[in-house]
């Protein structure tokens, strides 16, 4: 009887070595976790799981996000770093990171040398105050990171600012964002070839320099240059990816308006930043008395859009919730004294759409924009994405439009409307402009016109300067797209073009992690200032006093139980 026992002991052992074997050997081959928050926080999205498992050599993640922190960056900290870590769970060996403090422990010149190579990598450095013994203290931090591949290097913004939103709710966003900006930053460096992104010439575009930083930032996932129309050759539309056309002043022939056509029909992606209005701040200050005609630009563009489901109106749009420019409003002892006042016509665009092109993204900086209609087009998906405040009016055009008009008080009563669109995003099978029309002179495509394109996009946005980075008139430098040199705010310019030119491009989905939501959980503060002390004295005493009971018990217990 004993021996069976023993057999039957030795047998369950058995059993229960060969399962752990058995279960380590398939630990090592296979891969699961289990994600038991509500939102899957900590899920990796199938997208991301397939850009790591797919690369082909190692990626070196270095992130500059290291140091004596407050506790909300502390919490983006360690939420990048339990992102790293599931990162190379999937990817392996092919994927390193690390983290440091770019400037502790350095002297000043040391951390200005470190400050400016940061800076040529794309990095931006925040402000931070941190609360030390003696008071408030100014420390520099960049929260940011830079993915590398065979040499190449792309930074990657971990801080979503946004403005009139609190500190709570821009930690959160950013750890919202963190999935989506570093699988995008991987996937454009380790791959092989890059989509071509082509701005216009030749009618009266934006030049070099106001488009450096937009063409300097697209560099690292795409090939961006400079084409003309009117030069444009067959082999280079197949070649493109994305045509931006960007601010044109001047009208657009029929050949010209036919290759975009064309190119739109092939499945090329269009982004069209247009002004239809000629209204220019730098000409109002250099007339006598500060005013400008305010009139309608002849593009030849307008049976195009409306074909394809939109109309950009000749209009202005006045807007209470705009930028400022500085003006000058007197001398004192020979010095010009400058000003900065709320200019109408520079609209700050405030994203709500939940799209994930704009979702979470800061003000876009604007100038002179028009209104936008869209048209009932049949298989053209329309979507509006952003929109002016309610506060605004409409100018019909032609009007004068002058500086003076900055002394006067706007009257609220008269800047209050519906939000007016002025980026709106197609998506679908597009009609051609030149369906039942002859084709122009001096095509000489190898192949016969198409009537109506493949699935396809394209986005319009009715300001020509929404691209645009200034250029200091004294040394001719170049500052970064959407930074307002006057009140030294940077705003979201180029996280939106970078953000359309990403889901115009790609068609795995990648942009759809921007739609990733984390709920923000906090604290009610006026409960937390009321019910302070009765939630001190129950987390302090209720465990004590628990311990005591169960002690009382267990002596109770044990004696009665031992008792002779």
């Amino acid at each position: 009887m004993v021996n069976q026992q023993k057999k039957k002991d030795l047998i369950q052992l058995l059993i229960i070595l060969i399962a752990i074997i058995i279960i380590n050997v398939l630990s090592q081959n296979t891969f699961t976790r289990i994600d038991f928050t509500k939102e899957k926080r900590y899920t990796i999205s199938n997208i991301s799981t397939q850009i790591l498992q797919g690369l082909k050599a190692p990626v070196n993640i270095t992130v500059y996000l290291e140091g004596d922190f407050p506790a909300g960056f502390k919490r983006l900290r360690n939420a990048t770093k339990d992102l790293l870590i599931d990162y190379k769970a999937y990817a392996g060996n092919n994927l390193t990171y690390q983290f440091i403090d770019p400037v502790g422990g350095k002297n000043q010149k040391e951390q200005e040398d470190i400050y400016n190579q940061l800076s040529q990598k794309g990095i931006e450095p925040t402000n931070l105050s941190v609360k030390t013994e003696s008071g408030l203290t100014q420390k520099m931090i960049f929260p940011a990171a830079v993915v590398s591949f065979n040499g190449k290097e792309i930074p990657v913004k971990l801080l979503q600012t946004r403005i009139g939103v609190s500190p709570e709710e821009v930690l959160n966003n950013s750890i919202q964002n963190l999935e989506y900006a570093f699988s995008s930053a991987i996937k454009k460096v380790s791959s092989g070839g890059k989509p071509r992104v082509g701005f216009t010439e030749g009618h009266g575009e934006l030049d070099d320099a106001h488009l450096e930083d937009a063409i300097k930032s697209l560099s690292d996932g795409y090939e961006a240059g400079r084409i003309n129309l009117s030069q444009l050759t067959y082999n280079g539309i197949q070649k493109l990816k994305v045509m931006i056309i960007d601010k044109p002043e001047t009208q657009f022939s029929e050949l010209e308006k036919y290759k975009i056509d064309q190119f739109l029909m092939k499945g090329g992606k269009i982004i069209w930043a247009i002004d239809q209005v000629n209204a220019d701040l730098d000409s109002m200050r250099r007339s006598r008395n500060g005013e400008q005609l305010a009139f309608q630009k002849k593009l030849n563009l307008d049976d195009q859009l409306f074909t394809y489901g939109i109309r950009i109106n000749y209009d202005l749009i006045g807007d209470m919730n705009c930028g400022q420019i500085p003006v000058s409003v007197g001398e004192v002892a020979g010095q010009a004294q400058i000003q900065m006042v709320p200019w109408l016509f520079y609209p700050i665009i405030m994203p709500v759409s939940k799209h994930p092109m704009v979702k979470n993204l800061d003000g876009i900086k604007t100038e002179f924009v028009n209104t936008i209609d869209t048209i009932a087009i049949k298989n053209v998906k329309k979507t509006i994405l952003l929109t002016t405040s309610p506060f605004n009016r409409e100018l019909e055009t032609p009007t004068i439009i002058s500086l003076n008009m900055i002394e006067d008080t706007p009257d609220p009563k008269r800047f209050q409307s519906t939000p007016k669109p002025v980026c709106v995003l197609l998506e679908g099978s597009f009609k051609s402009n030149f369906l039942n029309r002859a084709v122009p002179e001096g095509v000489n495509f190898p192949i016969a016109s198409i009537n109506k394109s493949v699935n396809t996009k394209m986005l319009i946005f009715s300001d020509g300067d929404v691209f645009k980075n200034d250029v200091s008139a004294k040394d001719g430098s170049i500052f970064p797209l959407g930074f307002d040199r006057y009140n030294q705010q940077t705003y979201g310019n180029k996280t939106f073009l970078l953000n359309a030119l990403d889901y115009l491009t790609d068609d795995s989905g990648l942009i759809s992690l921007r739609t990733k939501e984390i709920k923000l959980r906090l604290l009610d503060k006026g409960k937390l200032v009321a019910e302070k002390t009765k939630w001190q004295l129950i987390n302090t005493l209720l465990p004590l006093i628990m311990l005591i009971a169960f002690g009382i018990f267990q002596h109770i217990y044990r004696k009665r139980k031992y008792a002779v």
